[in-house]
């Protein structure tokens, strides 16, 4: 009597949860690992306010990068905290793997023992990825040589760069775990982003006021986007405001005879345009909203 002994195919598939001090690169590291931009960036903490959730894939199989908020060391104002809880939420959830991202160039404090403290907290496999291995800052390298006996992988990258993402990459699929074709969920698609249309549009525009804005506006302002049209004439309109909690905020975002909202909206534009890959239209305004924090986080 013959049986059918032929199995399916196996590859390696799992969620990779990384986590890190806020601003240490883990967007950045995302982004240039999926090949598209997934999560916004900036030089300022505080950038991703929300988990992002991203698909990597190619023939050793499928690995989804759960990219979380940073985790801060003093949480003082609501959006901070819900942050924070938000990232402790997920870091609840069941992943395979963690990657504990830091910045060599920033000195050990408070809020990196906190994030190593839940780290530690995590029985799953876990590796070390310093990054920011091109900076010409200074570094503290000798404050973190302790974590290299408490972690059994430890690689040097730079996120920005791509720089070593080859045997971080080998080393992460190493560690997931094996299933068959069969058992891999039938929604696991690239490109996997966990972000509407509206989310993914007002996250580029929020990244220009990061980007442009003086040290304390990112911090007191979101982006909104309203509505998306496709115009018979191929054009996507889109129609987005930024809300900030004063008046005074306000006047800083629009500029002189609205030069600034204006230089906002073109740079957002482009962006969203190559994002898309149509030709946009922002209709891009400002308003003064001091409850925003309550009603969109």
């Amino acid at each position: 009597m013959k049986t059918d002994s032929a199995k399916a195919p196996t590859v390696k598939v799992g969620k990779v949860l990384l986590i890190g001090r806020p601003n240490v690169g883990k967007s950045t590291f995302v982004n240039n690992l999926i090949g598209q931009k997934v999560a916004i960036t900036s030089p300022k903490p505080q950038t991703t306010r929300f988990a992002i959730k991203a698909l990597y894939e190619e023939e050793r199989g499928k690995i989804i990068f759960v990219d979380t908020p940073g985790i801060f060391g003093k949480a003082e104002d609501r959006l901070s905290k819900r942050i924070n809880t938000r990232t402790l939420t997920i870091i609840r959830e069941e992943v395979d793997l963690v990657i504990y991202m830091i910045d060599h160039t920033r000195k050990r404090d408070f809020e990196e023992a906190r994030v190593l403290g839940l780290v530690r907290k995590i029985d799953k496999p876990k590796i070390l990825v310093v990054n920011k291995v091109d900076s010409q800052e200074k570094t503290y390298l000798p404050q973190y040589k302790f974590l290299e006996d408490e972690f059994k992988y430890v690689f040097e990258i730079s996120a920005l760069n791509k720089t070593h993402f080859k045997p971080l990459l080998d080393k992460v699929f190493e560690l997931l775990p094996e299933k068959s074709s069969e058992e891999i969920p039938k929604d696991l698609v690239y490109p996997l982003i966990n972000l509407d249309s509206k989310t993914f549009i007002s996250e580029l525009i929020r990244e220009k006021v990061f980007l442009m804005m003086g040290e304390e506006i990112p911090y007191r302002s979101t982006a909104i986007v309203d509505d998306i049209a496709e115009r018979d004439n191929g054009i996507t309109y889109i129609k987005a405001r930024i809300l900030t909690t004063d008046d005074r905020y306000k006047k800083m975002l629009i500029g002189a005879d609205g030069r600034k909202i204006k230089e906002i909206g073109s740079y957002a534009r482009k962006e969203i345009a190559l994002a898309i890959n149509k030709k946009v239209f922002l209709d891009l305004k400002v308003e003064t909203d001091p409850h925003w924090q309550e009603t969109y986080y």
